[in-house]
């Protein structure tokens, strides 16, 4: 009988990493060439102009407009999309069983959204914590209990 592999992505805005585990009580261990990252750049390094400027609507006055989006959240949103794209991918390909989705509030709220509808099927468990900087040997403790449900 082939061993359930469970899949573990631990993500935030700009990195993210698939750890697995082959079978029920079997150590974590590092997917080969699933670590993801992206520049966490600041609004000033993202933006490439000032804000523009308006005419206040009573008066002589003037104003910088404020951009319609944050351009950080969008840059770590289409971070989060291309990271669920990935992951339906290598859905495709029958490369995991199970999902377990670690990540902040805010980034698993959208890749709750993101994730394809094969995707969300398998997924097992929701951590909604930033483990992104936790050493893969020291994961096992965290997720205990997700891994053994």
């Amino acid at each position: 009988m082939k061993p359930i592999v469970v899949w573990v992505l631990i993500a935030d805005g700009t990195r993210a990493r698939i750890v697995e585990q082959k079978g029920s009580g079997h150590p974590l261990t590092e997917v080969p060439g699933a670590e993801f990252s992206d520049e966490n750049l600041e609004n000033r390094d993202i933006q490439a102009d000032r804000p523009g400027r308006s005419f206040d609507s009573a008066g002589e006055g003037r104003h910088a407009m404020e951009p319609p989006s944050d351009p950080k959240e969008v840059r770590q949103k289409q971070f989060l999309d291309s990271l669920a794209a990935s992951l339906d991918s290598h859905l495709k390909q029958g490369k995991f069983d199970r999902l377990v989705i670690v990540a902040p509030p805010a980034a698993l709220g959208h890749l709750r959204g993101a994730l394809s509808d094969g995707a969300k099927k398998l997924v097992s468990a929701e951590v909604s914590k930033d483990l992104t900087k936790v050493p893969n040997p020291d994961l096992a403790s965290h997720l205990s209990d997700v891994l053994n449900a």
